[in-house]
């Protein structure tokens, strides 16, 4: 039982390296053509919301194909809206302040200052010869100590009042300070900046195909509450699609950069896809780790990336292929 059991292992792993040896180990043909063989890979994204809300619809469903720019899955717009009115509220205020200081004060605000400097300037007259009449009669005797006291607070207040009139006056012609106005444009500009912060946000609440491709994997359903980089699906690309193989280190130098290269699959042997060479890995795998002698050298094997230039939808994710790379 035993024996038949290491028999059995023994065959297994023959028959595992006979198919990798088929199935990796470059071939040449008759014609000196180089064969290689490889596996399709699709570029994959995980797709994801910039912001963070609750899902509300998801339209496609796993392996519906979709063109740049379709809908992928959306949130709750309520929260980005209600933000974005207020931050246009905020800048719509700004706004009124900037042009309130670039307008300066207007004709009626300087005639009212005008005026009030002129009323104090006659007020301050009048108290000023009441004073002066109460100084005679109390150096006469005439006028009592406390009449020419209140006659003096009367005149030095309105003598204030003058100024104070004087300096609204002068500000009400000058206008709004250079800084004061600064200030407010800098205001606005934060505001609006706000405002575009919010329309992103909102823009961002709608998730899009970043090209043509399909959905993989549906990660997250209508009603679940996502974060900000959580992937909601995985989307595989239309373009580029490429074959990974493999070229031992004999025939490396056979293989250059944008060499022509025929693809077949096993599914569909009598369709050909045209593709080239787009990368040679610069790092041999299955280096030994110790000792490499002459024979040990050709055991090394090298990365390719062959382009398919017109893939379809036949060439799927892990599909085997065959590569050949004419002379």
């Amino acid at each position: 039982m035993r024996r038949a059991i290491i028999i059995v292992l023994v065959l297994a792993v023959v028959a595992a390296a006979g198919y990798a040896t088929y199935r990796y180990y470059p071939r040449e043909t008759a014609g000196g053509a180089l064969v290689l063989y490889g596996d399709v890979d699709v570029r994959e994204v995980d797709l994801a919301f910039k912001v963070a809300g609750r899902v509300t619809t998801f339209p496609p469903e796993e392996g519906d194909h979709l063109a740049k720019g379709g809908v992928v899955a959306t949130l709750d717009p309520r929260y980005f809206e209600n933000d974005l009115h207020i931050a246009r509220a905020k800048e719509a205020a700004q706004e009124a302040v900037v042009a309130r200081f670039d307008h300066g004060s207007r004709p009626e605000e300087i005639a009212q200052a005008r005026a009030n400097a002129e009323l104090a300037r006659v007020a301050m007259e009048n108290n000023e010869v009441t004073f002066k009449r109460q100084e005679t009669l109390l150096g006469n005797e005439v006028a009592s100590k406390q009449a020419y006291d209140n006659a003096q607070a009367a005149y030095r207040q309105s003598e204030a009042q003058l100024n104070f009139a004087e300096g609204a006056q002068r500000l009400a012609e000058l206008g709004p300070r250079q800084e004061d106005i600064d200030q407010a444009h800098a205001q606005l500009a934060q505001e609006q900046a706000n405002v575009a912060v919010s329309e992103l946000d909102l823009a961002d609440a709608t998730l899009v195909a970043p090209a043509d491709g399909f959905i993989l994997t549906r990660v997250r359903e209508p009603g679940s509450i996502v974060t900000a980089g959580e992937t909601v699906a995985t989307f595989a690309l239309d373009r580029p699609v490429w074959v990974r193989a493999y070229v031992d280190e004999p025939d490396l130098g056979r293989v250059v950069p944008g060499m022509a290269a025929d693809i077949t699959t096993d599914s569909a042997p009598g369709k050909h896809y045209r593709g080239y060479v787009g990368f040679i890995s610069p790092v041999a795998e299955f280096t030994p780790k110790t000792v490499e002698t002459r024979t040990l050298r050709t055991d090394l094997v090298y990365r390719l990336r062959v382009i398919v230039d017109a893939p379809d939808q036949m060439l799927r994710q892990g599909m085997p292929v065959t590569v050949t790379l004419a002379r």
